[in-house]
């Protein structure tokens, strides 16, 4: 092999290890699912993500299509994936301290809030597109990073870090609100199970200092069996066993890598490559037969366009700004307020949460179909909004805060 083709290899292998890589992957099978849905094979695109996929015995509860197994299933696994990268990133990363947490999390909060708001005031007096007021809260990290990343120094490490910790917060924020406000009826018998549960993998962390992979992987499984017929989504099961998946390594052996590590480790490039991919394609495959773009202008899909374009950025920026302000946390190391407003601007693109929400929100498919293009286009706009005011921004090293005030970050 050649210099010039092995250091091509190289060039690849680190791509495709990078957060650009599995965006890259991501949003390629999105648009074969939407050129699917647009072409003279959408009858069998249809016909591929209708697939009827029932267990024996268990037709009740379980899911019937491949659609929804990869919704109600493998993306349990997505979740697990989130809640361990935050797990991680507390125990020894950028959230190891409450004063690293607070910044991150308020901004999340904020844009949490904001966009609620902002769709349900764009929506009012609709009472059909209530159900939707979650779709606009969540930031895709799967998309955000690579972008951050492709703008090289005009992001500072500490304005990358404040925006990776604030994604994965996120994301955490959009798992409650699915767990709190999108579940049905709950089966109390059922939810007694996964108390049964849960409370058995901590008692195997904490007391039986349990590090055995397969033992947390047992009770992700019965976990999402009984959440199935409790009320609550199935992909909390992920949520419930990375929060139980011990962090450090057991004191009995010399042993250094931990279940959290060994679990993130094998499940990343699957989830990277796969999991998300198959969602992508299976829930963008939108049909633009007789759509008009003024239906653009609906109260649903403008109220997810404004609550991402506008409301995001508004939440997130004003909540950082005024946790500046009141000197609840530190500013990020070399990041001045400009960057921080395009940053918020790129905190706008909600895709795999939000697309995610648009499926539980609405039973109408016409109406989905309405959320699915308010989601492309506010996402859309809000990443080329982000990069443009990040791409013509002067580079700066310097915080627009006091140096004895950003200083705090170090204690």
């Amino acid at each position: 092999m050649t210099d010039t083709s092995a250091a091509c290899v190289h060039r690849i292998q680190r791509f495709l290890q990078s957060p650009a890589g599995g965006a890259t992957a991501l949003l390629l099978a999105s648009l074969a699912g939407f050129a699917l849905a647009n072409s003279a094979w959408s009858d069998g695109y249809e016909t591929l993500i209708t697939m009827p996929m029932r267990l024996p015995f268990l037709e009740q509860h379980m899911p019937d299509t491949l659609t929804t197994w990869v919704s109600d299933g493998l993306m349990t696994l997505f979740f697990l994936l989130i809640i361990l990268e935050i797990k991680k990133e507390m125990v020894s990363g950028h959230l190891s301290s409450m004063r690293q947490i607070a910044l991150p999390l308020i901004g999340a909060l904020g844009g949490m809030v904001v966009p609620a708001l902002t769709y349900l005031l764009v929506t009012h007096g609709h009472a059909e597109a209530f159900h939707g007021w979650a779709i606009p809260v969540a930031t895709d990290a799967a998309f955000t990073l690579p972008v951050i990343m492709a703008l090289g120094a005009r992001v500072s490490a500490g304005a990358r870090a404040w925006l990776m910790a604030l994604a994965i917060f996120d994301d955490v924020l959009g798992i409650v609100v699915i767990a709190l406000f999108y579940g049905s009826a709950l089966y109390w018998p059922a939810l007694a199970g996964v108390l049964f549960v849960t409370m058995a993998m901590i008692a195997a962390n904490r007391l039986l200092d349990c590090r055995s992979v397969w033992v947390y992987a047992l009770g992700c499984l019965l976990l999402w069996g009984m959440l199935l017929s409790s009320g609550l989504h199935p992909t909390l099961a992920g949520v419930i066993t990375g929060l139980c998946l011990p962090a450090q390594p057991c004191a009995k052996n010399t042993e250094q890598i931990t279940p959290l590590e060994k679990v993130s480790s094998a499940l990343t490039p699957f989830v990277t490559w796969l999991v998300l991919p198959l969602f992508g394609f299976m829930n963008v495959g939108v049909s633009l037969a007789g759509v008009h773009l003024s239906r653009l202008l609906a109260p649903v899909p403008l109220g997810i366009i404004l609550g991402l374009v506008v409301g995001k950025p508004v939440g997130v920026f004003g909540a950082t700004i005024l946790s500046f302000q009141l000197r609840i946390a530190p500013a990020p190391a070399a990041t001045s307020v400009k960057m921080l407003f395009g940053l918020s601007l790129l905190c706008g693109i909600g895709f795999t949460i939000s697309l995610f929400i648009a499926g539980l929100a609405f039973q109408d498919m016409d109406t989905v179909v309405s959320a699915k293009l308010g989601i492309f286009a506010g996402s859309v706009i809000a990443a080329l909004a982000g990069w443009c005011w990040l791409r013509c921004s002067p580079v700066t090293q310097r915080s627009q805060y006091p140096a004895n005030y950003e200083a705090m970050s170090n204690k």
